[in-house]
């Protein structure tokens, strides 16, 4: 895969690996630092969350390979720089990542048409692993849906593995099934797979979240404004836990889910926990990266 497509969708690594975590934190706060960290401040920093200078080193070495961090020392301080073209793919990742957008009934679905030749085996491997990790269900072999706003994604997607004009976009209504939608799209996605993620995360992050008083909770949760150092620490692993879920969940309309689908309350408990972490998460980053 190339570098280009891995900026659009890295499944590569477990979340909670030092991998994982290290590119979290770049996409995370890199860009509000200029795009360079010392190398002493990153190794703190990844410490603080449990991840040891050899993991680190070991994790840096992987997103080099991956064109995402660059060695660059400026004067007598060794550091690392975004490289070449990430924060494009960075910033793809930000609106998926922290701008959930969930379908509606009445909106409609794109539809993706494609046939590659046995010599283009390698592509359609390519091309199959890009439309799972930006959420599409396959329908048969060859044809594959997701909502309609996932459009301009696939396009990039499909131009990137230069098989564009293999494939053919259709924007249609809501597809008619044999059986009842739910039925069709339970086959389509892995909506039990997607279901225990959401639920994963609620029951990892909903105790971390602030709850007013009389929301039924015991107490009132965790302050508003944790301590900054505390704050980084959480921040980044629900991060680092949450960005795959946009990926694989594309917001699937309700016509399309089970009565009790915990996917959206997952959604608001991400947004919650960024409303009380993010900016104190950014303080203590910026602290440590000045020499704090």
């Amino acid at each position: 895969m190339s570098r280009a497509l891995s900026q659009i969708v890295d499944l590569d690594h477990t979340s909670g690996s030092p991998t994982s975590l290290l590119r979290t934190f770049v996409g995370l706060h890199l860009r509000d630092l200029g795009g360079w960290i010392r190398v002493a401040a990153l190794l703190d920093l990844l410490a603080a969350a449990g991840v040891s200078n050899s993991s680190t080193r070991s994790a840096v070495s992987r997103l080099k390979g991956k064109g995402l961090l660059i060695p660059d020392k400026r004067g007598t301080v060794a550091g690392y720089r975004l490289g070449p073209g990430a924060v494009t793919g960075l910033e793809r990742g930000d609106r998926r990542i922290f701008s959930y957008r969930g379908q509606r009934d009445d909106e409609p679905w794109c539809l993706v048409s494609y046939s590659l030749p046995e010599v283009d085996r390698s592509k359609r491997v390519q091309l199959r692993r890009a439309l799972t990790g930006l959420g599409f269900g396959a329908v048969i072999d060859g044809l594959w849906i997701a909502p309609g706003h996932l459009r301009a994604e696939v396009e990039d997607a499909l131009e990137t593995l230069e098989v564009r004009k293999r494939a053919t976009i259709f924007l249609t209504q809501t597809p008619l099934t044999a059986e009842p939608f739910a039925q069709a799209a339970a086959r389509w996605w892995e909506l039990d797979t997607l279901a225990a993620r959401h639920s994963e995360f609620l029951g990892r992050y909903d105790h971390s979240a602030p709850h007013p008083s009389g929301s039924g909770h015991a107490d009132s949760g965790p302050p508003a404004c944790p301590e900054p150092r505390e704050a980084f620490v959480l921040w980044l692993r629900c991060v680092d836990d949450w960005k795959a879920i946009p990926y694989v969940d594309p917001g699937l309309p309700p016509s399309a889910l089970p009565a009790d689908w915990p996917g959206m309350r997952s959604v608001e408990l991400f947004a919650q926990l960024s409303r009380s972490l993010a900016e104190p998460a950014r303080a203590h980053v910026r602290e440590i990266a000045a020499g704090g």
